[in-house]
């Protein structure tokens, strides 16, 4: 499998699902969020990579033609539809996802076997748990009506304690790179905090208050960008 490039924020760690989501907007970039919450199936999960769809059709037929498809660093999203009726995936997928270097799984549904995901540790986000198996073929209830998933094959999957965000892979780039300078303006402008210089003074609170008196249509993001701050 070809190698995938992780985009980091300092210190090495991802960037935050915030900060993308922050770029994106200053940028018009079209991110976007689930249709529902997903939340990692263990606290302090978190993964990145280009996304690579896979229908939950034929239940683990479905996800092993998708990790043979898939490329090193991809994230699989699994979409079953967003079921909560129904686990598609558990333990022994993610361990096979992770032999062959996915960089987590993503499911427009359930997983189960939460505490033996814990010890795999490969990231996993749901919509939650859900102890039943997959009921496939004649008699299986209908989904719910939801909108679909978003994002394509190649755009870029990122997800954290917040959740999910998708950003389209044309302007990833653009979109990481300011995501990193916003992660470094928060960061310093935390620290300058806690040693004792409010953010109201970091940010030029009273200029941002006296411009107001005179042009009551401007906007406190556009004041941010003029004193390089980040505060969403």
């Amino acid at each position: 499998m070809d190698s995938a490039v992780t985009t980091v924020a300092p210190h090495g760690t991802a960037l935050p699902t915030a900060a993308l989501w922050d770029a994106g907007v200053r940028l018009a970039a079209a991110v976007s969020l689930p249709p529902l919450p997903l939340l990692p199936a263990v606290a302090g999960m978190h993964c990145s990579g280009p996304l690579r769809h896979v229908a939950h059709t034929e239940g683990v037929v479905s996800i092993f033609i998708g990790i043979d498809a898939a490329a090193e660093g991809d994230v699989l999203l699994v979409d079953n539809s967003g079921r909560t009726d129904e686990a598609c995936v558990g333990d022994l997928v993610a361990i096979e996802a992770r032999q062959a270097g996915i960089a987590g799984i993503v499911i427009w549904g359930c997983h189960r076997d939460t505490d033996e995901l814990a010890a795999i540790g490969l990231p996993v986000f749901s919509l939650g748990p859900c102890p039943a198996s997959p009921r496939l073929g004649a008699g299986r209830p209908a989904p719910p009506s939801l909108p679909p998933f978003p994002g394509r094959d190649g755009d870029r999957l990122a997800a954290d304690t917040d959740g999910v965000v998708l950003v389209p892979g044309a302007v990833h780039e653009e979109v990481a790179a300011l995501a990193g300078r916003i992660v470094r303006a928060e960061r310093t402008q935390a620290e300058r905090a806690l040693s004792g210089v409010s953010l109201r003074e970091q940010l030029g609170w009273d200029r941002f208050l006296e411009r107001r008196r005179t042009d009551p249509g401007y906007a406190f993001r556009s004041h941010l960008a003029q004193v390089d701050g980040a505060l969403e």
